[in-house]
């Protein structure tokens, strides 16, 4: 099944859009729902799919609580936790723990469109991911509309 699924999306008409993230910290989320929600209103697409990759290897994408900012907060302090910035690593930049991260994760979502709008769930929201900040970053946003 997992093979059929790409072929499929690729006979989607689709359109990309890049927005700019400038970070203020070391590691933080920062919530790109509105963003996401503008590029899908200009589209004026009912049904479909909403793709969203983070272009770099120290920075990541996901969605999750969008009600209460502690539980973003308390995401970063784990994975800085599990992945500490000063653990030993064979990378030589520095930054090996953002790179772990970034893994951990993801550097993409999928998100269904229903009636002309992102099918998140009540309490859900679209993240950028930082974790070897303060950077100016790109999203890619890609919409793909179901005929």
């Amino acid at each position: 099944m997992n093979d059929v699924l790409p072929l499929i999306l690729l006979d989607l008409p689709a359109t990309m859009d890049k927005l700019q993230v400038t970070t203020r910290s070391h590691a933080e989320f920062i919530d790109i729902t509105q963003e996401v929600n503008e590029i899908l209103e200009k589209r004026e697409i009912k049904e479909g799919v909403c793709y969203v990759y983070v272009p770099h290897t120290t920075a990541a994408v996901t969605i999750n609580e969008n009600a209460d900012p502690s539980v973003r907060k308390d995401i970063v302090n784990e994975l800085d936790r599990l992945v500490p910035g000063n653990g030993h690593y064979t990378h030589g930049e520095g930054n090996a723990a953002a790179h772990i991260k970034a893994t951990l994760v993801g550097s993409s979502i999928s998100v269904p469109i229903s009636d002309g709008k992102l099918a998140l769930g009540t309490w859900q929201g679209i993240y950028f991911c930082e974790f070897d900040g303060p950077r100016r970053r790109e999203v890619f946003v890609q919409i793909m509309k179901r005929e």
